[in-house]
């Protein structure tokens, strides 16, 4: 077409141009080798351009289960769960390196749409987890403002807590067995569901439809686990963050995307094309990652100055604001998870 267009376009130069009849050719019509000229240095300058859009930055497609992913399966002997219980002391006694510091450090995600974010307004970090690190420290130092936040990554969150780079991980961080090998963790503060996104209209209405499909999932979570326990044949993406999966899905590089309900509801509100589907499958309880307690650096104190939050925010209505404020499209408030604690011997 392109080709075309020059020719008419050089046709229609020479005729009102009164262009000779050598550059014409000795009949009078067009001369071949100067059309061909014309056209080649019209296209001069003028980039390849190719189709294939590129993978999101640290992207790995895999067809078989990577080494590292925490595990899934059942454990009768472990129930990961139980935490420590509040006490009277005062944040000082509690964490007095953090309150001699003068800030909390949060490790987190900045690109989880309702729970981790950048307001596009405002450039601000805001979300249910940032919302929840403010409280924490509002109950430290009585103002939610001396927070610091550091972005993370699903794979890096545990080695962030391991080498003291952070004091907790807010980032939709399921509580596991195997994880509490590694570090501990606070009281759960929300409660999600395992789910599917999908293009609307793909025929994608559960799990078992993604075999012998691409899809997206973060690196190092639960749900990648879970989509190689259960299916055979499958394309994984592999990518950083759940706002790499939005963007690979809009570019048709993967069918479907499969994570918690609560990050999967950020994503769809994002673009109206996509919606959650098929049953809820394995609870995960979030829950905030703590170090585990050493004789150099003990931080008992600071899982029950988060848990003496965490029951604050349960009880005063603080939770229920913030789930309306981010999360109402999962529905109704089901209210915060209900505590189990460490039991422990009177004093």
């Amino acid at each position: 077409m392109v080709t075309g267009g020059v020719v008419v376009a050089a046709l229609a130069i020479g005729g009102a141009c009164g262009v000779d009849d050598e550059a014409r050719g000795g009949d009078g019509g067009p001369d071949r080798d100067a059309i061909a000229a014309a056209t080649e240095s019209d296209h001069v300058g003028i980039p390849e351009v190719s189709a294939v859009m590129p993978l999101p930055a640290g992207a790995v497609v895999g067809t078989e289960g990577p080494s590292g992913l925490p595990q899934v399966t059942p454990d009768e002997s472990c129930d990961p769960l139980p935490s420590l219980r509040p006490d009277d002391a005062s944040p000082e006694e509690r964490v007095p390196r953090i309150r001699q510091r003068g800030r909390l450090i949060v490790g987190l995600d900045q690109g989880s749409n309702l729970f981790s974010f950048r307001d596009p307004g405002t450039g601000q970090l805001t979300g249910f987890d940032v919302d929840l690190a403010r409280e924490i420290a509002q109950d430290i130092f009585g103002d939610p403002s001396q927070v610091e936040f550091r972005s993370l990554t699903s794979v890096n969150r545990i080695e962030a807590l391991e080498n003291n780079e952070v004091d907790v991980v807010i980032r939709s961080m399921s509580i596991t067995c195997a994880r509490r090998e590694r570090i501990t963790f606070s009281a759960p503060y929300f409660q999600a569901y395992q789910r599917v996104l999908a293009v609307r209209g793909s025929g994608i209405t559960e799990i078992e439809h993604l075999e012998g499909r691409r899809v997206c999932v973060a690196a190092g979570t639960t749900s990648a686990s879970r989509l190689w326990a259960e299916l055979d044949r499958l394309t994984v993406l592999s990518v950083n963050t759940w706002a790499d999966c939005l963007v690979a899905i809009q570019q048709n590089q993967v069918d479907a995307i499969t994570t918690d309900d609560a990050i999967l509801v950020g994503i769809t509100a994002q673009d109206p094309y996509l919606e959650i589907v098929g049953p809820q499958l394995n609870a995960e309880p979030y829950g905030v990652g703590i170090a585990k307690s050493t004789p150099d650096d003990n931080t008992d104190g600071l899982v029950r100055q988060v848990n003496s939050t965490l029951e604050r925010i349960r009880t005063d209505g603080t939770w229920n604001r913030m789930y309306s404020t981010w999360l109402s499209g999962l529905g109704p408030s089901p209210g915060m998870p209900v505590p189990t604690y460490v039991p422990e011997e009177p004093r």
